[in-house]
């Protein structure tokens, strides 16, 4: 069987590079935002990228919606039907998102039925679909005397189990060697008619072991085990490649196994690791929010309304890191996350590293976006806190792939 996929609401590859890793084959990706399609690209389609989709000739090399997909190419992708191994990817998550405003009628949660035609037209032998917590929540709805809204992965589930076996599980990202205690939703299904045997969820807990093993990395990694070679004691600060007036971070020679393995035979400085400017005055500020959270114990806990009121600062979701615990789960806000031991936020290329992306992948587009544009771009930080860990992905590859041998000599 031909280990190929094709990655739905692929954001900037995540999901993409894990799969590549474990040995599987990309046709091709849908992603609807210019930003991460351009990341995608530098990574996936340009000369010179380590992994590469094979990309037919009848579909353009340009950002996707999966609905407009369907509607301009909709005979091409017919002619794929049962030639697809996997179909995977998660609709965009904000819709389902206890961090947001969940709403039952958010236009984004519709996508899922993009998802759901696709199936249709592609008969895939696997599904792989990942998103947030919430995705398992039920919607509550305004009025009271209506019934509540049933949450989306059950209705998913109940909608594919004619033609799939289902299983499904909240997972958390640290138990697959990621520094990062981010609980997600990961659904797998195996097509009835393919020969195939079910599968269960539990058996990505042996291929964690098996990633973790192959990249010689512990099987649980700390803040300060992903980013501590980015410590001013450790780091050089040179002006930024790609931001004029602005200084970037180089890091120094790898402290940990985790970093040695982030660096992936990388030899260049680190893309991505522009510093905020913060003023003094916000320094000062941070400063004394990270000493406060050491001497109160919240690190990795959200402000408590008292420290909020002497800071005089109304924001609720800001953090600062423990250094020997994995991340709280990052966000597309760079400023909910203080470093652990210097007043500022993260980069880009830090929080890559708490998802487990390595130096070498690069993120293209703008860092920061705000307001309205938020609901429509995806700039740098929000590409990297939508992905799918890489090392999370590639237990999933490894998973899936070892079952396809285990089904066929069976």
């Amino acid at each position: 069987m031909e280990l190929n996929y094709i990655d739905v609401f692929a954001g900037c590859g995540g999901l993409s590079l894990g799969l590549h890793r474990a040995g599987w084959h990309g046709l091709f990706a849908i992603e609807k935002d210019e930003f991460a399609f351009s990341t995608l690209s530098r990574n996936f389609l340009e000369e010179g990228a380590r992994f590469h989709y094979s990309w037919p000739t009848w579909l353009q090399k340009k950002p996707w919606t999966a609905k407009g997909l369907i509607e301009a190419h909709g005979d091409e992708l017919s002619s794929l039907r049962g030639k697809v191994t996997l179909l995977a990817g998660g609709p965009p998550c904000q819709g389902f998102s206890t961090a947001g405003r969940r709403m039952a009628d958010d236009p984004r949660n519709a996508l899922v039925d993009d998802y759901l035609e696709l199936v249709r037209i592609l008969e895939p032998k696997f599904l792989v679909i990942e998103n947030v917590r919430g995705f398992t929540v039920d919607f509550a709805v305004s009025d009271r005397n209506a019934k509540v809204k049933e949450n989306t992965a059950a209705v998913l589930a109940r909608q594919l189990a004619p033609e799939y076996h289902v299983d499904s599980s909240l997972l958390s990202a640290a138990e697959f060697g990621v520094p990062q205690n981010r609980q997600r939703f990961v659904l797998i299904a195996v097509r009835r008619d393919s020969k195939l045997l079910p599968l269960a969820i539990e058996k990505l807990k042996e291929s964690a072991k098996a990633v973790i093993d192959k990249w010689d990395i512990p099987s649980k990694n700390t803040a300060r085990a992903a980013i501590s070679d980015f410590e001013s004691r450790y780091a050089s600060v040179v002006p930024s490649s790609d931001s004029p007036g602005f200084l970037s971070l180089v890091p120094g020679r790898p402290r940990t196994k985790y970093q040695r393995a982030m660096r992936d035979e990388f030899r260049g400085g680190a893309n991505d690791a522009r510093l905020a400017r913060h003023t003094e005055a916000v320094e000062k500020r941070f400063e004394k929010i990270i000493s406060m959270c050491l001497e109160e114990g919240r690190s990795h806990r959200a402000l408590s309304s008292a420290m909020r009121a002497a800071l005089g600062i109304k924001k609720m979701a800001t953090r600062v890191l423990d250094p020997d615990k994995p991340s709280p789960t990052i966000t597309s806000m760079p400023d909910d996350l203080l470093h652990y031991s210097e007043p500022r936020t993260l980069t880009v290329r830090e929080n890559a590293r708490l998802q487990s992306f390595p130096d070498w992948f690069e993120f293209t587009g703008k860092y920061t976006t705000g307001g309205h544009l938020r609901r429509t771009e995806v700039p740098r930080f929000t590409q990297v806190a939508n992905a799918v860990p890489p090392l999370m992905a590639e237990a999933i590859g490894h998973c899936l792939s070892e079952h396809c041998k285990v089904s066929w000599t069976t």
